[in-house]
């Protein structure tokens, strides 16, 4: 079971990024800007990701990169997600670019998930 508490993080470099924490090991790197309605359905589809892929090999860390790219208008965004997980000692990593940001994350979270099932 995960427990969903926030934290934010500092990371020295030219920019601060912030980053948020689910439960001690799942951090959402890149979000802090969405707002509460998309954070509430993001967690939602990476909680559930995460619980399906605990109950096959423990979880030690999983990490999900958000950046928008080629923003032309409030209704026209391109997203870049990078996923690295950390699972029973394996690591492995997804990309995926969407203009849609829920279904990124469902892709680049399948992706992660067939990856581990291999």
């Amino acid at each position: 079971m995960f427990l969903w508490s926030v934290k934010l993080h500092l990371i020295i470099g030219i920019s601060e990024v912030k980053m948020i924490e689910l439960g001690g090991n799942i951090t959402l790197v890149g979000f802090k800007e969405l707002d509460y309605a998309e954070m509430v359905v993001i967690k939602k589809i990476v909680g559930n990701y995460a619980r399906k892929l605990s109950e096959k090999e423990p979880i030690n860390n999983l990490t999900l990169n958000l950046k928008q790219i080629h923003h032309t208008s409030e209704d026209s965004s391109k997203f870049e997600l990078k996923a690295k997980a950390d699972v029973n000692g394996s690591i492995f990593n997804s990309e995926v670019v969407d203009y849609n940001l829920f279904i990124g994350i469902d892709n680049i979270m399948k992706k992660i998930e067939s990856q581990v099932m291999k």
